[in-house]
């Protein structure tokens, strides 16, 4: 490991003296704060500090789903919380999915809106006549966030053609699309780049000062700082509402004639599943053991990587032959609410986490929302 006191003058004068702004986290959230500052900024000094080689929480682990939520998950929302709450929350990941698509281009993050589809297992009838009874409330209210007619709508058919088993009913979301993970992050780094956003990968920060942070290279100084780790924010955000969750994911080995095409969801939203060309990946899970999940370690566990495999096997590919060939885990930020947290903790520092899982969503508007913020003037 070589420490910043070993570096040249040159290494030291480019990257770590007269920092301006330094954003720790290098995820969807983090280059979104250091591109819009440095926009706003130019002659300003932005350093993008990440303790990973990648983001080490979910913006390049994520199944790459550009969603705003499902019919049963919506109302699930809607009765745990207010309706306004609810619905802003809606309108911030619409605008949100929007936004990225105008900073980064369709093309560069491989994004198409086939919409998605929520599967219900025979046993979920009642919670499917739920959801069928509220549709026309949902359509009413999406329109006025989308501007599309009937975002939400019954598709008998699409299960007898997909070759799942196990899953008697569908309902459609018009509003939903996917994107290329790894595009969308090689985009986003691309940019930073462009306007000159320093970047300094596997520097962790262990301690958070008024003027200065302690990383595991040295002690870098600064004028203002962005906590952007999401669902790692723990250790420096003890009293804010924001706790890791553990999502894991699976995929196949290709399959040939694969009938599985587009986005799915089941069970509000805990399970998820699409195809990346002839092959399936699918995540979730985590409400098997919402303790054990809590945590922010990026090891997959043998539980639910067992019972995502069996699932695959019995409903979504039961006259497939297929191996996992891939296997892996990112920590999502969770709390209480589903709005993220965007605000001025104290003195020069700030923070934008808790994306409940809707990083591809909001990740980028919120970092527009608090590199704004950080430009205001602080006493």
């Amino acid at each position: 490991m070589l420490l910043f006191k070993s570096l040249s003058y040159w290494e030291k004068e480019t990257f770590l003296t007269n920092v301006d702004y330094l954003i720790v986290g290098s995820g969807i959230v983090g280059l979104s704060t250091a591109i819009h500052l440095k926009k706003k900024q130019p002659k300003k000094k932005v350093l993008v500090v990440e303790r990973g080689y990648l983001p080490s929480g979910a913006s390049s682990k994520n199944a790459g789903f550009a969603c705003i939520g499902s019919a049963s998950e919506l109302l699930s929302d809607l009765e745990c919380g207010s309706e306004s709450e609810v619905l802003t929350t809606v309108e911030k990941r619409w605008k949100g999915l929007l936004y990225m698509r105008k900073l980064l281009s369709d093309e560069a993050i491989d994004f198409h809106k086939f919409g998605s589809h929520e599967l219900f297992l025979s046993k979920e009838k009642e919670a499917y006549s739920h959801c069928i009874d509220k549709l026309n409330y949902l359509n009413t209210t999406l329109e006025k966030i989308t501007s599309i007619p009937r975002v939400f709508q019954t598709t008998p058919n699409h299960i007898a053609n997909s070759g799942m088993s196990g899953f008697d009913y569908a309902i459609s979301n018009a509003a939903e699309g996917q994107v290329d993970t790894g595009k969308m992050m090689k985009a986003l780094v691309g940019l930073a780049y462009s306007v000159d956003v320093k970047i300094l990968n596997s520097v962790e920060v262990t301690k958070i000062l008024k003027n200065e942070v302690t990383t595991t290279h040295g002690k870098i100084k600064f004028e203002k700082l962005a906590i952007c780790v999401n669902g790692l924010a723990k250790q420096f955000l003890p009293k804010e509402d924001v706790s890791p969750a553990r999502a894991q994911v699976i995929v196949t080995s290709p399959i040939a004639d694969l009938k599985v095409k587009g986005i799915y969801h089941f069970d509000k939203g805990y399970y998820y599943f699409r195809n990346i060309g002839d092959r399936v990946l699918f995540g979730g899970g985590r409400n098997l053991d919402f303790i054990a999940e809590e945590t922010d370690e990026l090891n997959t566990s043998d539980q639910i990587i067992n019972h995502l495999s069996s699932l695959l096997e019995s409903n979504i590919l039961p006259h497939s032959a297929f191996t996992v060939e891939h296997q892996w885990a990112g920590i999502m930020g969770v709390g209480k609410g589903k709005r993220p947290i965007v605000k001025h903790l104290k003195n020069n520092t700030f923070c934008g986490v808790r994306l409940g899982g809707m990083g591809v969503a909001i990740g980028t508007i919120v970092g527009k929302e608090l590199s704004e913020l950080m430009l205001e003037p602080t006493s």
